[in-house]
C-alpha cells in the first residue's frame, strides 16, 4: 500500500475504519508471516507462531483496559447477537429474573433473546422520545435477587452513550460495549461481564471479545452445548476449536496501534476532540443541523443529526458521497445523518466533514 494512497473518509457504523499502519503491516506480512513462508491465515492455531499472536492479543486487551486479576479474556464468534443468547443461557437460572435497561435497538434485541430463555424484565427505558437519552440511575429498578443487570454502553443508531455506569449493588452488571470499547478508560471491576463485537473499535468483523469475572464463570449453567458455555473458552484459552485466527491477528495489530497512540486515555482525548468538532458545528447552526441525542447523553462514537427537511438531507448525503465521505446515512429508525467516529477515524476526516457541513449550511441555510 502506497504511503500516499487516497483513503476514503470512512464514517461507516460497522465494520468501521482500521488504522492505516495496521493495514500496511497486515499487507506486508500477508504472504510471509514472521519469516515462515506462510500467511498467518495458513498457520495452524495449534502452532507456536499463531499461539504467540493469540496470547499477545489477550495480553494487550488486559493491559489497555486495565483488566484486574480474577477476569478471563475470551475470543468468541457469532458477534454480540450470539452474546444476547449466551448471557441468559449461562446466567439466567429458573426462579430468577434479569433486568435490561432499554436504550435502543440492540438492548431491545438482547432483552428479547433473554425472554426466550428465562424471565427478563425492563429495568428502565428511554424508548419514549425515540431513545434520545440515557435513563437516570434512579429510574433503574431491580433487586438483590436479580440474576444480573444488562446495559448497552453506546447506542450506534441513536447516538447516545452512558457517561458513567450504575452501581449495581452486588448484582452482576453485564454490558454490551461493542461500539465504544477502548474509546475511553473504563473501570472493568464494575462489571461481571463485558462483551464486544470487534468490528467497530477493536479490529475487523469475525471475532467477539468477552471479559468475564471468574466468580461469575463458576456460577454458569453447565447443562449447555459445549460451544455455548463460556467455560469451554476459558478452559482452553479460546482454542477449544479453531478460532477466527486472522481476525484475532488484526485485533492484535489494532491494539498495538492503540498502545502506540497512548492507550485508552489518549483515545478518549482524541475522540472527545473529534466529537466536539462536530457537535459544536451542530450547536452553532441555529437549528440547521439538529442532533438526535440530548446533549448530556451524546455519544463520542456516533454523531447523529438531521437537516431541516428530507430534500436537504438527500442533497447533503449525495454531495458527501461525491466528496469521498462514506457511511454518513442515518439508520432508517432515526433517518438523517450519522458520522461514526470510532478510534481509527482520524481527526482530519472529522475536520473535512465539519468543513463540508459549514459550507453546505452557508449555501443552503
Amino acid at each position: 500500500m502506497e504511503k500516499n494512497v487516497t483513503r476514503a473518509h470512512n464514517f461507516n457504523a460497522g465494520p468501521g475504519a482500521l488504522p492505516l499502519t495496521a493495514l500496511e503491516q497486515a499487507q506486508a506480512e500477508l504472504l510471509n508471516f514472521n519469516g515462515t513462508g506462510m500467511s498467518i491465515m495458513e498457520h495452524s492455531h495449534r502452532g507456536k507462531d499463531y499461539d504467540a499472536v493469540h496470547n499477545q492479543a489477550i495480553a494487550l486487551v488486559k493491559e489497555l483496559l486495565s483488566v484486574p486479576e480474577g477476569y478471563e479474556v475470551l475470543f468468541l464468534q457469532g458477534g454480540a447477537s450470539l452474546q444476547f443468547a449466551m448471557v441468559p443461557m449461562n446466567f439466567l437460572p429458573a426462579g430468577k429474573q434479569a433486568g435490561y435497561v432499554m436504550t435502543g435497538v440492540w438492548s431491545e434485541k438482547a432483552y428479547e433473546e433473554a425472554g426466550k430463555l428465562g424471565k427478563a424484565f425492563i429495568a428502565a427505558s428511554a424508548k419514549e422520545g425515540n431513545y434520545c437519552r440515557i435513563p437516570a440511575f434512579d429510574e433503574i429498578t431491580y433487586d438483590a435477587a436479580s440474576a444480573y443487570l444488562h446495559i448497552t454502553s453506546n447506542n450506534t443508531i441513536y447516538g447516545t452513550e452512558w457517561q458513567s455506569f450504575p452501581d449495581s449493588k452486588g448484582v452482576p452488571l453485564i454490558a454490551d460495549m461493542s461500539s465504544d470499547i477502548l474509546s475511553r478508560p473504563v473501570d472493568v471491576s464494575k462489571f461481571a461481564l463485558i462483551y464486544a463485537g470487534a468490528q467497530k473499535n477493536l479490529g475487523p468483523s469475525g471475532v467477539t471479545v468477552v471479559i468475564i469475572r471468574r466468580d461469575l464463570l463458576e456460577q454458569a449453567n453447565q447443562n449447555l452445548p459445549t460451544m455455548l458455555k463460556y467455560g469451554t473458552y476459558a478452559k482452553d484459552n479460546s482454542m477449544y476449536n479453531t478460532p477466527p485466527t486472522f481476525s484475532i491477528y488484526m485485533v492484535k495489530l489494532m491494539l498495538e496501534w492503540v498502545k502506540a497512540q497512548g492507550g485508552a486515555v489518549a483515545m478518549e482525548k482524541r475522540n472527545r476532540q473529534k466529537a466536539a468538532l462536530l457537535y459544536d458545528i451542530i450547536d452553532a447552526s441555529n437549528g440547521f443541523y439538529q442532533g438526535h441525542a440530548q446533549p448530556d447523553a451524546r455519544s463520542l462514537m456516533n454523531v447523529t443529526f438531521r437537516l431541516p427537511n428530507q430534500e436537504l438531507e438527500k442533497k447533503f448525503l449525495e454531495q458527501a458521497k461525491q466528496a469521498g465521505f462514506v457511511g454518513l446515512n442515518g439508520h432508517r429508525l432515526v433517518g438523517g445523518c450519522r458520522a461514526s467516529i470510532y478510534n481509527a477515524v482520524p481527526y482530519e476526516s472529522c475536520q473535512a466533514l465539519g468543513d463540508m457541513m459549514l459550507a453546505f449550511q452557508k449555501k443552503n441555510g
